[in-house]
């Protein structure tokens, strides 16, 4: 009985000690969090994309709580409405972002670029792109594979299987660059939106020189830099053999359109061109009117020798 009690007692010392060290332990190695941090989680689309930049959404939360501004922050997958929330629930200003979506900078059809090889491996851009160069000239060009649409979690991204290429669906895509990181060929970039979802940009990635890019593909950018000299705004500049729009000086006037001899910028979501008006003629302007030459009688010898015989008589007289 009391080996029992001894026992008893010493296990009860044990753990009141044990307890003690814990509570101590807990309290001077607490981390303080923040309860806002919760707060601005839950009303996060809760998508953990990546998007933002931070390792999902908890992660961005607290990098919100703890910047003490919104500046440089976004949701790509909840938008503007989304931090409009958490800036109140911060109590901060709300910062105004241009809308983005992802673009397919690839116009490398089955028709513009023929395919010369079969590739008969893994289905997987990353693996194709790192084993070889592609199935056609252009070894800068979407490869078709779909990786993309892999990471999409949005089902923005599909394969046309006509072209071979990616395409974006504006409607469903969020701008979270989950596609943009996936790409091994950096074909898909973010860019505005812009006004009425209209875009300007050039539709290639190949870096080539012009002759080697006009080959591999019938509508590849070949270098010429006549959109270059053509754009008023100086929103176009050309480097190693490609031309680059800078959406955040294009005026979207489409001059570089019509002046690319290749059809490699794309302008997106535009109205059709309306044709340009022929000179009307002008009603009051009458026909010439040429005038009938005037007939001239001639006069005969005889009547002439006449008229000089009375002159001289009546001079006689």
């Amino acid at each position: 009985m009391e080996v029992l009690l001894f026992a008893v007692v010493t296990l009860g010392g044990i753990g009141l000690v044990s307890a003690i060290v814990l509570f101590i332990a807990s309290k001077k190695f607490a981390v303080y969090s923040d309860p806002r941090i919760a707060k601005v989680a839950e009303v996060l689309p809760q998508a953990n994309c990546g998007g933002c930049g931070y390792p999902g959404c908890s992660g961005f939360a607290e990098a919100c709580v703890k910047a003490g501004s919104l500046e440089g922050k976004l949701c790509p997958v909840g938008g503007q409405p989304v931090m409009a929330k958490v800036a109140d629930i911060l109590g901060l200003a709300a910062v105004e972002s241009e809308p983005k979506v992802a673009v397919v900078r690839c116009n490398g059809t089955c028709a513009n670029r023929p395919k010369l090889s079969r590739y008969d491996g893994v289905k997987s851009c990353a693996i194709a792109a790192a084993t070889y160069g592609g199935e056609t000239g252009c070894s800068y060009g979407c490869l078709g594979c779909g990786d993309c649409v892999k990471v999409c979690q949005f089902g923005a991204i599909t394969i046309n299987p006509e072209t071979g290429i990616a395409e974006v669906d504006e409607s469903k895509c969020t701008a979270c660059g989950a596609c943009v990181k996936a790409c091994p060929k950096g074909i898909i970039e973010l860019r505005n939106k812009g006004k009425n979802n209209r875009r300007v940009y050039v539709s290639c990635v190949n870096k080539d020189k012009g002759i080697i890019a006009k080959k591999a593909c019938a509508a590849s950018c070949i270098g010429c830099g006549k959109c270059v000299k053509t754009c008023p705004f100086g929103a176009i500049t050309l480097e190693n053999n490609l031309a680059y729009i800078d959406f955040n000086i294009c005026k979207m006037c489409r001059k570089c359109v019509d002046e690319c001899p290749q059809g490699a910028i794309q302008a997106i979501n535009f109205p059709p061109r309306k044709p340009k008006a022929e000179p009307a003629a002008d009603a009051t302007v009458k026909p010439e009117v040429k005038a009938e030459p005037v007939a001239v009688k001639a006069e005969t010898k005889t009547e002439a020798a006449a008229e000089g015989a009375k002159t001289v008589g009546e001079q006689t007289k």
